[in-house]
C-alpha cells in the first residue's frame, strides 16, 4: 500500500478547519480533523485579525495529530484575500494584520485616483476596485503613519504570514498576491511604479512564487505554498470535464467567474468591475465578487440575539413558504456591507414584513444577481458557458441552487462543499508528484465526491 496524507488548513473569515486528505492506491478521501474560530478584534479603534489565536489552533491541531501518530507528508494553508501583516528585520511579528472590514479605507480609492486615475489603475492591475484592496489599505496605512508599516522589512499576506509563523521562512505566493491590486498582469510581479507614485513603500514586497513551492518545515513536516487565496484553491476543485463552465464559489462572499488562459482587461471589464486573479498552472480567474451568505449570516446574528436561533433547514423552509414574495435587494449595495442591523436594513430596502420574507428576499436577490453576472461573463468568455458549478458551503442549499438554475436557464452542478480544502490538498498532491495537472485533479474529484445537478 502506498499511502500519502496531506493536511489543509482552510481559514475563513469566521471559522477555520483542518482537513486531512489521503491518497491510497489511486483513491482520494478526506476528513475534517479540527475546527476553530477566526475573528476580528478591535483595539484602539482599529480592527485586526487575531493571527496569534489562529496560529495557536494550528499548533494544537498538529499536536493532536502527532499524539494520534498520523504521519503527514505536507501542510498547506489558504485564507481570504487582500489582508497582510508585517515582519521586522529581526523576524519579529509586528502586531496583528489589519482586517479588510476596518472602515479605515472608506474614501481612500477616491484619494488614490487623484494621483492615479481609476482607469489607469485598472489597466495596470486588472483588479476589481474594492475599497479594501491591499493597495488602498497600504495607502491608508501610509497616510496614518501606521507603525507596523514604518518598521517592517517584509509584508506577508495572511496565508504566507501563517506559514512564516510555522516555518520561519518567508514567501509571497502568487494567487494570494494577485488579489492585492498591486500586481502587473503581464509580468506577474508587483508593479512598484504604482506604489512609488502613491508614496507607498515597495521594498517590503517579496518576489512572487507559484503554487507548489516548498516554503520550509514545521517539525520536519514540509509546508507547501498552495493556492493561498481560498478561492484560488476552491476553483482547483471544480469537478468540470472541460473548460465550458462558469463557477460560483458560494460562502460569505459569492465569487462568480470563468477560468481563462490570460487576463481580460478592457474598457468593458473595467466598466463592469471584473477582476483578474491568479490561478494555478498560469490560469487567470476572471470573476466578480458578489456579496453572498454574509446577508444571511448577519441576519441570523440579529435573530439569535432576539432568541430566534433558526437552523439552516428552517431557513430554507421559511423561504419556501414565502417564495412568492416580490421584494428584492441589490446584494452589492454598500448599505449591506457592514450594517449595525442587517435585518432592519433588508426590511427597509425590500418591504419585508416577517423573517421568512427576508430569507426569501435574500435567496431570490442572490439568484437574480447571479443571472446578471453570468450574462456579463458570457460576453467575455472565449467559449460558450454551458453549466454553472457551485462549490463551497452555499452549494448545500438546494433551494437556492434550484432558484439559481431557474434564473440562469442552465444546469447547475452543486458540490463539493469542501472545495477549498480539496483544492488545497490537490496542490500538495501535485507538489508530491501524485497528480499531473488540474484536469487530472478534477477527474479524481468528480469520482471521489457526490455532486447534484439542478435543471431549470
Amino acid at each position: 500500500m502506498n499511502k500519502h496524507c496531506f493536511l489543509a488548513f482552510d481559514c475563513g473569515a469566521t471559522s477555520g478547519r483542518a482537513v486531512l486528505g489521503s491518497f491510497e492506491d489511486g483513491r482520494f478521501s478526506m476528513k475534517e480533523v479540527y475546527r476553530f474560530p477566526s475573528g476580528i478584534i478591535e483595539l484602539g479603534g482599529k480592527y485586526y485579525w487575531d493571527i496569534l489565536a489562529i496560529y495557536e489552533h494550528f499548533c494544537k491541531c498538529l499536536d493532536q495529530l502527532e499524539r494520534e501518530q498520523v504521519k503527514i507528508d505536507s501542510i498547506g494553508i489558504d485564507t481570504w484575500g487582500v489582508d497582510f501583516g508585517f515582519v521586522a528585520a529581526d523576524g519579529t511579528l509586528l502586531g496583528y494584520p489589519r482586517a479588510y472590514r476596518d472602515p479605515y479605507t472608506n474614501g481612500i480609492p477616491e484619494k488614490v485616483y487623484e494621483t492615479i486615475p481609476r482607469e489607469e489603475l485598472y489597466a495596470a492591475t486588472g483588479i476589481q476596485i474594492m475599497n479594501f484592496n491591499s493597495i488602498f489599505q497600504l495607502y491608508a496605512q501610509t497616510q496614518e503613519g501606521f507603525a507596523a508599516l514604518k518598521h517592517a522589512q517584509s509584508l506577508l499576506f495572511v496565508p504566507d504570514l501563517l506559514a512564516y509563523m510555522l516555518t520561519g521562512k518567508k514567501v509571497c505566493e502568487y494567487t494570494i498576491a494577485s488579489t492585492s491590486g498591486m500586481m502587473d498582469q503581464d509580468s506577474r510581479s508587483f508593479n512598484k511604479g504604482l506604489l512609488q507614485k502613491l508614496g507607498i513603500r515597495s521594498d517590503v514586497l517579496l518576489p512572487v512564487v507559484q503554487p507548489g513551492v516548498q516554503i520550509g518545515k514545521y517539525r520536519d513536516i514540509p509546508v507547501v505554498a498552495v493556492a493561498g487565496h481560498d478561492t484560488g484553491s476552491a476553483i482547483v476543485a471544480v469537478p468540470a470535464a472541460d473548460e465550458r463552465f462558469a463557477y460560483l464559489s458560494s460562502g460569505t462572499w459569492s465569487l462568480m467567474g470563468i477560468e481563462v488562459p490570460a487576463p481580460i482587461i478592457n474598457a468593458d471589464s473595467a466598466r463592469m468591475n471584473f477582476t483578474n486573479e491568479g490561478g494555478i498552472e498560469g490560469t487567470t480567474r476572471f470573476l466578480k465578487n458578489i456579496t453572498g451568505m454574509w446577508l444571511l449570516e448577519q441576519s441570523r446574528k440579529i435573530w439569535k440575539a432576539e432568541g430566534k436561533d433558526y437552523s439552516y433547514p428552517q431557513l430554507v423552509e421559511m423561504a419556501k413558504e414565502e417564495a412568492a414574495f416580490a421584494g428584492r435587494i441589490r446584494p452589492d449595495d454598500p448599505r449591506f456591507a457592514n450594517p449595525a442591523d442587517m435585518v432592519a436594513e433588508i426590511t427597509s430596502a425590500s418591504g419585508a414584513k416577517n423573517d421568512a420574507q427576508i430569507v426569501a428576499c435574500i435567496y431570490h436577490s442572490l439568484a437574480e444577481r447571479y443571472k446578471e453576472v453570468l450574462d456579463m461573463l458570457q460576453g467575455f468568455a472565449p467559449f460558450k458557458i454551458e453549466r454553472l458549478h457551485i462549490i463551497g458551503g452555499g452549494s448545500a442549499n438546494e433551494l437556492l441552487n434550484q432558484w439559481t438554475a431557474e434564473a440562469i436557464g442552465l444546469p447547475v452542478t452543486a458540490g463539493p462543499v469542501e472545495a477549498t480544502a480539496i483544492g488545497n490538498l490537490m496542490v500538495q498532491a501535485k507538489a508530491a508528484g501524485l497528480v499531473r495537472d488540474r484536469w487530472e485533479m478534477r477527474r479524481i474529484i468528480a469520482t471521489s465526491f457526490s455532486v447534484k445537478t439542478f435543471i431549470p
